[in-house]
């Protein structure tokens, strides 16, 4: 597919064309941005292409080439312009060497289609289409985007993907003034930001699993320990988690620790990134005993509910796809299945619900709980 004839492609690939190219944008223009990247083999995101749009003007920046970041931080981090993308959660990721905060305000098109009830996760080519009358080609979707120089199939496809959003941010922002989602939407797309700007992982990993729920606490004390290592390495080495230390590997080890070097070599065979150094420093991790300061430190793993809690989890869910129907949400975005669990087993208030799902849900939900 071709660019439409309204618009035109502008290739960059040093610094000072990418000057010039913004020193014409107003501090409070909108504009369209999107991401290429590759992340088959490493642990961070690779960024292979730079998409910006602004007033029928595109251009698609060489990362490859130069490096970006300090040219887009003054008129996306810092000024007031609103940086228009969709899904954006893995695109700030790949973004945050250049944009550690984030762009500074940002209009995610995908959450606001749901505050409009346009359903959850909807894709930006179901946008285009429904907005934009227009039926986009996904051919390049798996594309080599680190291959240079790219096709003209890719320049296109990349290219198309910020034609659209201003056209598609314009109508989304009128319809979110019309239900009164604006701030909802807006609070969304900070939260959002802050995640993808907690560059130092989680502290509590344990908690993702489920199946050692049931574990002591000193066992669960020795899954964080271990998943904490994996976490650091994979980022040091710059690989896959699983690549180190599969989950199915870490549940093993940290339940039945192995007694020796050579016993956890035979165990931890086809972990692609698990080399000699690694097994070494993973051994000597499993060996000393789980402090009382390391047990006391980890959060327990919250497990399935069970008896007065799984009744108490029907009824919240109940009251939440009731609500949901009264504000026209999807019940995914007003509040997640797991996080309700979460709540009913560990009566915690989540902190995916602060904000305005706190004021809407609360006394709702908080009622329910289990005596």
């Amino acid at each position: 597919m071709s660019l439409p004839d309204t618009a035109s492609a502008d290739w960059i690939d040093n610094r000072d064309a990418l000057q010039s190219w913004l020193a014409g944008i107003p501090d409070d223009a909108a504009i369209g941005l999107d991401t290429e990247f590759m992340r088959r083999n490493t642990f961070y995101p690779q960024l292979a292409l730079l998409q910006l749009g602004w007033n029928g003007r595109h251009a698609l920046i060489d990362p490859l080439a130069f490096e970006i970041g300090g040219a887009l931080q003054p008129l996306l981090g810092d000024g007031a312009a609103v940086t228009i993308m969709h899904s954006a959660s893995e695109d700030l990721e790949t973004l945050s060497p250049m944009l550690p905060n984030g762009p500074k305000i940002l209009f995610d098109t995908q959450i606001a289609a749901a505050f409009v009830g346009m359903g959850l996760g909807i894709s930006y080519r179901a946008l285009v289409a429904e907005l934009a009358g227009v039926e986009l080609d996904k051919g390049e979707t798996r594309s080599d985007w680190m291959q240079r120089p790219l096709t003209a199939s890719q320049t296109s496809y990349a290219a198309l993907d910020v034609v659209y959003l201003k056209t598609i941010h314009e109508q989304l922002s009128d319809r979110l003034h019309q239900r009164d989602r604006s701030a909802w939407h807006a609070e969304d797309c900070e939260r959002l930001k802050r995640r993808a700007s907690q560059r130092a992982g989680d502290p509590q990993p344990q908690r993702a699993m489920r199946g050692a729920a049931d574990w002591t606490p000193p066992q669960q004390a020795l899954l964080r320990r271990l998943l904490l290592w994996r976490d650091r390495s994979a980022r040091q080495l710059d690989v896959p988690r699983p690549w180190l230390l599969d989950d199915t590997l870490a549940l093993t080890l940290a339940q039945h620790p192995p007694g020796s070097p050579s016993e956890l070599d035979q165990r931890s065979r086809g972990q692609r990134a698990l080399r000699s150094a690694q097994r070494s420093e993973l051994f000597d991790l499993l060996v000393p005993a789980v402090s009382t300061e390391e047990i006391t430190a980890t959060a327990s793993i919250p497990g399935h509910p069970q008896g007065e809690a799984k009744k108490a989890l029907g009824a919240m869910k109940d009251s939440v796809d009731t609500l949901a129907g009264e504000l026209d949400l999807p019940p995914g975005l007003l509040c997640p299945r797991k996080v309700l669990e979460e709540y009913v087993v560990t009566t915690e208030w989540p902190e995916f619900l602060d904000g305005w799902r706190r004021d809407v849900l609360h006394d709702r939900l908080s009622n329910l709980l289990p005596n």
